[in-house]
């Protein structure tokens, strides 16, 4: 079992960045596959990032690649999302996710309960 748990969303200008963490309690989050995806108001949710438990393979949605970077670090049982040159369309409430496979897709055991990040204009 793994609890994930958010935090460092909040309100940013266009251009700006922050730095999303998501800290992760349970044994074997070394072991654990790890993937942020986001849920903009009256969208559905959709795959930002992922990154393997050894951290060798991170892959990107088109629309962050370049601007965005996962990271984890298993010694803190965390994963990060730097967020560089915010654009009011990556407002949404990002959540990060636990699993076996570093999915695109949804296909993780474990779920946080999400950080909204707005991004003003």
């Amino acid at each position: 079992q793994v609890r994930l748990v958010e935090s460092g969303g909040g309100l940013v200008q266009a251009g700006d960045s922050l730095r999303l963490s998501c800290a992760a309690s349970g044994r074997t989050f070394s072991r654990t596959a790890m993937g942020w995806f986001r849920q903009g108001s009256g969208k559905e949710r959709e795959f930002v990032a992922s990154i393997t438990w050894a951290g060798s393979i991170r892959n990107y949605a088109g629309s962050v690649k370049g601007r965005f970077t996962i990271s984890r670090d298993n010694a803190k049982n965390t994963v990060y999302l730097q967020m560089n040159s915010l654009k009011p369309e990556d407002t949404a409430v990002y959540y990060c996710a636990g699993g076996s496979v570093a999915s695109t897709s949804s296909d993780y055991d474990y779920w946080g309960q999400g950080t909204q990040v707005t991004v003003s204009s």
